[in-house]
């Protein structure tokens, strides 16, 4: 299944792996002390190291994975005309608040950033829609009336 990342993901994640890969070579350290300490068997700092380098290895192997899969969203082919993945949308809410979101891909995710999943149920209601559109969203204190205000690259 592919994943969908934006250039400046992709980058993040093969930095990440970077980092995942530079870490084996201490926890092979760790694993050739432990076993240098004698029988292994009642060892508890060697199933500690063998633990951790199982738990690397399974990340850096997702990673992989995920970045083989990967497609990169062309942002050059990206439009206004309605809310589409990667837009910065400005909404306001029925009470006049008005907050601004970048749609990303679930990966990229970042509330902090002001960066939401495309599959939430706020950018599922937004998608396809145009400035001037209102739209409602179903959210746990109920259904939620938004306008677009703005829709940006």
């Amino acid at each position: 299944m592919a994943t969908y990342l934006t250039q400046e993901g992709y980058n993040k994640k093969m930095e990440e792996l970077s980092a995942l890969e530079a870490q084996r070579p201490a926890i092979k350290q760790a694993i050739a002390e432990a076993r240098d300490k004698g029988d292994l068997s009642e060892n508890a700092e060697y199933d500690a190291a063998k633990e951790a380098q199982g738990m690397l290895e399974m990340k850096i192997s997702k990673l992989k994975e995920l970045i083989a899969g990967a497609r990169i969203i062309d942002d050059s082919k990206l439009n206004t005309e309605e809310v589409q993945i990667l837009n910065k949308v400005t909404i306001r809410n029925d009470k006049g608040m008005t907050m601004c979101y970048t749609i990303v891909t679930e990966s990229e995710a970042n509330l902090r950033e002001f960066k939401i999943a495309s599959n939430t149920p706020i950018a599922q209601a937004l998608l396809g829609h145009k400035v001037g559109d209102h739209v409602k969203v179903n959210a746990p204190v109920g259904v939620i009336d938004f306008e677009i205000i703005k829709i940006e690259v």
